[in-house]
């Protein structure tokens, strides 16, 4: 599938804005925050919103994401991303079907695709996926996973062998964001170090700092 028509997604920190994390702060708050830390990625995560709230917050964040410049993707929710004229979706193991994203999505948006590997990754490419998201990398509290821990070693692996632009999930953080770029990542999917961080906009200043100084290093 033909998807030269997509400029290719900006590399660094994939920034989760999600509704499990700091409940004082709206899902617009947060999303507001990481924008203002210079968040080029974003991804809308909403398994706890009721449908008519996360259409009313999947508008605003797309908003405010287009204003700043930034790519919005909604996470599994094929129907929202087009509701709320998102940049494009992320599916999972149990998701919609990238293929099927890719149907009703069209060829001006993008789909990213969770992958536990190489073998995965090519799947995910002859679906019409922009990038994967392999993982998970380290150990994570924010989301069950069954998968094993993939680690570094082999992440870089994943990261030369894939005809994608590779994005690292699970646990990352300011404490390994570095070790991810250098593997050559595309980017590093990063959630509770970024929400939890007491200045959410200066923690993705300094994750972005770290990826971009390591990224392709080798280290």
């Amino acid at each position: 599938m033909n998807v030269s028509s997509r400029p290719p997604l900006p590399p660094g920190p994939y920034l989760l804005c999600d509704d499990s994390l700091r409940p004082e702060l709206s899902l617009v708050d947060k999303a507001g925050r990481l924008l203002e830390g210079g968040a080029r990625i974003l991804q809308l995560r909403m398994k706890h919103t009721p449908p008519r709230e996360a259409l009313a917050a999947a508008r605003a964040v797309v908003a405010l994401c287009r204003r700043a410049g930034a790519v919005c993707l909604l996470n599994d929710r094929v129907d929202l991303a087009l509701l709320a004229d998102a940049h494009g979706v992320h599916v999972g193991d149990e998701d919609l079907p990238p293929e099927a994203a890719r149907e009703l999505l069209g060829p001006g948006r993008y789909v990213g695709v969770t992958a536990r590997g190489a073998e995965g990754a090519k799947a995910a490419r002859a679906a019409g996926a922009d990038y994967v998201g392999v993982g998970p990398l380290f150990g994570t509290t924010t989301k069950v996973v069954s998968a094993p821990v993939l680690g570094l070693e082999a992440f870089r692996r994943v990261v030369a062998e894939s005809p994608l632009p590779v994005v690292g999930i699970g646990g990352v953080g300011l404490s390994n964001i570095a070790s991810v770029a250098a593997t050559g990542a595309h980017g590093a999917a990063v959630v509770s170090d970024a929400l939890l961080a007491q200045d959410i906009a200066g923690r993705v200043r300094q994750l972005a700092a770290a990826f971009d100084s390591a990224r392709g290093t080798g280290l």
